[in-house]
């Protein structure tokens, strides 16, 4: 019978990483995606905040007619959805398009991933679970990495709000593996989806309202390689593929998954996205960035094997 308990609890985490991966690899395909639109003449915080308006606009109308029961929530709910939308999907986007255009983008996507130690510090300090020395040093490795892929000593200038921008990134990405954990084990993952895009869309549209942007640039021509096209379809695959699909994947794995492994599985986004953008775009990775890579997937499973054992006790904290 234990043997049966534990094959099934390592299914189910199998499963639940395999979400989680499947998550950051649409995040990631989102990348060229949305390069490609800025390519053609669309400001980075209007790509980002088009592709949340645009995927909150197509799934709360599907949810509230297919399952309308997922959008039912108690007024005791109302600081979770708050805090999901307004960090999970606004902040994270917002605060890190302010860190790009004050520092180098590799120095905001280290700031962006010391999510996984903030999530860290905060189920050893806050929930009181002890964690295993190697989950921290799957941790550093894991930041060491993308540092070297990022290759944050090129161009680096210190920028002290660019800096804050950054860490205030990364403290929402903390917030959205926490408030996710928490609300996926209670709500219906893709009515918390739908409830969290609809209120960061709101965010968004707040500091950069697409509709004032010319109707001319929806038909402007965005390259992926070969294919040239105009740039809405590309919008259209963002806000599916690339917003809605990955965070229901995130939630759902985010359900028995526990936070602390869910965030470390984040490393595998900008890797990727550096494959996708060699495909699609033709940016090429040196030997030292594969290395890099090589390095941040090794603390990733590092943290996943160690993590194993208490998987179960951090879970059974979290519902309580």
């Amino acid at each position: 019978m234990a043997r049966r308990e534990e094959a099934g609890r390592v299914s189910i985490r199998t499963r639940a990483t395999g979400w989680s991966l499947t998550s950051w690899v649409l995040f990631a395909g989102s990348g060229p995606l949305a390069k490609a639109v800025m390519m053609a003449g669309w400001p980075a915080a209007a790509v980002t905040s088009a592709r949340i308006v645009l995927a909150a606009g197509l799934l709360v109308p599907l949810v509230a007619v297919v399952r309308p029961r997922a959008l039912r929530f108690r007024r005791a709910d109302l600081w979770l959805l708050l805090g999901y939308g307004i960090l999970g999907v606004a902040g994270v986007q917002l605060l890190f398009f302010v860190a790009v255009a004050r520092v180098p983008v590799g120095v905001a996507m280290v700031l962006v991933n010391l999510a996984p130690a903030l999530v860290a510090l905060w189920v050893q300090v806050v929930r009181r679970t002890r964690l295993p020395g190697t989950a921290w040093l799957g941790i550093g490795f894991a930041v060491l990495g993308l540092a070297l892929v990022a290759q944050i000593w090129q161009g680096a200038r210190l920028d002290l709000l660019g800096i804050a921008a950054g860490l205030g990134s990364a403290i929402c990405s903390a917030g959205y593996f926490l408030l996710g954990e928490h609300g996926a084990s209670r709500h219906d993952p893709i009515g918390l989806t739908a409830a969290g895009l609809a209120i960061g869309a709101m965010v968004v549209a707040v500091f950069a309202p697409p509709w004032t942007l010319p109707a001319a640039l929806l038909s402007a021509p965005a390259v992926l390689g070969d294919l040239r096209t105009p740039v809405w379809p590309v919008l259209l695959i963002l806000a599916v593929a690339g917003t809605v699909l990955p965070y229901l994947a995130g939630l759902r794995a985010l359900r028995d998954l526990p936070s602390a492994s869910a965030s470390v599985l984040a490393v595998v986004e900008p890797v990727v996205a550096a494959a996708l953008a060699w495909l699609l775009l033709g940016q090429s990775l040196g030997l030292m960035q594969m290395m890099g890579a090589v390095i941040m997937l090794t603390g990733a499973m590092l943290v996943q094997l160690t993590m194993s054992d208490t998987a179960p006790a951090i879970s059974n904290r979290t519902r309580r």
